[in-house]
């Protein structure tokens, strides 16, 4: 690790941790922490205990992925690389695939206007507004046509895609929507127009003084016109209007990366995601 970079990789150690605590109930294996989400939502993730004094073995990833098993929950595991280099090795060798993100931190001085990015209009999503409960419907459905078709590259899917993918959010998951971007927690975004409605989204998700910008997805019919980096611009924007000081994000590719250094992020870093390999025929 770079030591310059220490109290930054610190700073994100202390994020990652905090951000599924209050939605999940903590189960340790070794070095590992098992986060399980209580009630209904987007499943959780193992990574390193912040407090471990080893790197974890292969017994530990076995018995958190014995445990993700039996609680029917995807095995996944995330860490920074530059904190817990040997993790890598250990979890390719247990059979996991592993994505290694470009992780990057915005650079204020970078940020450019989110309206000259796109052409398109990018809003924040409003808890208090009569359409909210619409707009979170479209930004995820927005993500899921999205994260279907990887990469930038154009494509035929587009609104009539995303309106298929729509589905009613319960009361539950709506309140926590509201909650959580009324305390400064999340915020979601939507760039989009009258005539075709939603064409990008993201979100972000936030502890004190640090922020997670993530989600960011456009419908394939829309790519190549910066909506991705206009959303992203302008979540940022208001991140740091809130006082968040340290922003940052990972890629899903080098070519996906080049999206956000256009917006002033720089990479700092490797996020890996990891999980079990696709089983060839």
């Amino acid at each position: 690790m770079d030591p310059k970079h220490k109290d930054l990789f610190d700073r994100l150690e202390r994020f990652y941790d905090a951000v599924p605590r209050d939605a999940a109930r903590i189960e340790e294996y070794g070095s590992l922490v098992l986060f399980v989400r209580d009630g209904a939502g987007w499943p959780f993730y193992a990574r390193p205990r912040r407090d471990t004094t080893g790197p974890p073995s292969l017994a530990d990833v076995s018995a958190v992925r014995e445990r993700q098993r039996e609680l029917g929950l995807p095995e996944a595991f995330e860490w920074v690389h530059e904190t817990t280099p040997d993790l890598l090795a250990v979890a390719r060798s247990a059979g996991l695939s592993v994505l290694e993100a470009p992780l990057m931190v915005l650079d204020p001085a970078a940020l450019p206007d989110p309206a000259a990015l796109g052409g398109v209009p990018v809003r924040l999503l409003d808890p208090a507004a009569p359409g909210f409960a619409a707009d979170v419907a479209a930004r995820r459905a927005v993500a899921a046509v999205g994260f279907a078709a990887a990469g930038t590259e154009r494509s035929e899917a587009g609104p009539a895609e995303r309106d298929a993918a729509v589905t009613e959010l319960d009361v539950a998951a709506l309140d926590e929507e509201r909650a959580r971007i009324a305390d400064g927690r999340r915020l979601s975004a939507l760039a989009g127009t009258p005539a075709d409605g939603a064409l990008a989204s993201g979100m972000a998700m936030r502890v004190g003084d640090v922020a997670e910008i993530a989600g960011v997805a456009t419908l394939p019919v829309a790519r190549r016109r910066g909506l991705g980096a206009a959303v992203t611009a302008a979540l940022a924007r208001e991140l740091l209007a809130a006082g968040t000081d340290l922003v940052f994000l990972s890629a899903g590719s080098e070519e996906i990366a080049r999206v956000y250094l256009r917006v002033g992020f720089r990479r700092i870093g490797t996020a890996c995601i990891a999980e079990p390999a696709p089983v060839l025929p």
